[in-house]
């Protein structure tokens, strides 16, 4: 299975089914508000348990060894979505509209990032893309819940903040791996190893510093329980392969 070499195959399915696992959750906060702000906590847990783990125990091990300089790239993406996000955070201390709007366009410009790794990591392997890509489609619905949230909180209305979160949030992703996937799979090896580390960095962020404050903010019973299974089952996969 993982080692297919129908990688666009691969791609193509895993950065759809994101875009669909996102509409899933606008889809859900529309008609039913309550549940899917109960159930995004769990959601946001467990792929932030994914995505911590599998770029210590995989992508970034796997790019050092092509290259030492990984480790630099791997920082650099760390400080890239740290600094996007201090930009975002402050221009949002803005009300209403202006706030919904530079909100969604940080949710689109992630999004878009988000099929720039997928291609990248499917590039490598496919076992890497699969296990980064199970993390990020996980987290796909709590990010349409929360886009959703932001266009209404703009004044959207609803059925319009439904169909704008669809082409921000949801078609922003495999569009990202469409454009990157072309430039990517014409690389050498070195420079798959850079940005393999610079991937590891973003995905290090995204969990850490995005996923779980946000849903430790809103911690519900067993939320903790819920992050650990999904370190288990990246370790599962990964040691499954190995062995």
């Amino acid at each position: 299975m993982f080692n297919s070499p129908n990688t666009s195959i691969w791609l193509a399915a895993f950065a759809s089914l994101a875009a669909v696992v996102n509409s899933i959750g606008i889809f859900t906060i529309f008609k039913y508000k309550a549940w899917a702000e109960k159930a995004k906590t769990y959601f946001m847990c467990f792929a932030a348990g994914i995505l911590i783990s599998v770029p210590l125990i995989l992508i970034l091990p796997k790019a050092l060894e092509k290259s030492f300089y990984a480790g630099f790239f791997a920082l650099i993406g760390f400080l890239f979505m740290f600094f996007s996000n201090e930009l975002i955070s402050k221009r949002t201390k803005q009300k209403s509209l202006a706030f919904g709007i530079v909100a969604v366009e940080g949710i689109g410009i992630h999004s878009f990032i988000d099929g720039i790794i997928y291609a990248v990591t499917f590039q490598s392997s496919i076992l890497i893309g699969v296990l980064a890509a199970t993390g990020m489609i996980i987290h796909e619905f709590a990010e349409g819940v929360i886009t959703y949230l932001v266009l209404r909180k703009a004044g959207v209305k609803e059925k319009a903040a439904m169909f704008q979160g669809f082409l921000i949030a949801s078609l922003t992703t495999p569009l990202g791996a469409l454009v990157a996937y072309p430039i990517i799979r014409h690389l050498g090896e070195l420079q798959v190893s850079f940005m393999l580390g610079f991937s590891a960095g973003v995905l290090l962020y995204v969990s850490a510093s995005h996923l779980l404050p946000e849903a430790t903010s809103h911690e519900k019973e067993h939320s903790q329980l819920t992050f650990l299974l999904g370190v288990g089952l990246a370790l599962l996969i990964v040691l499954t392969k190995l062995l």
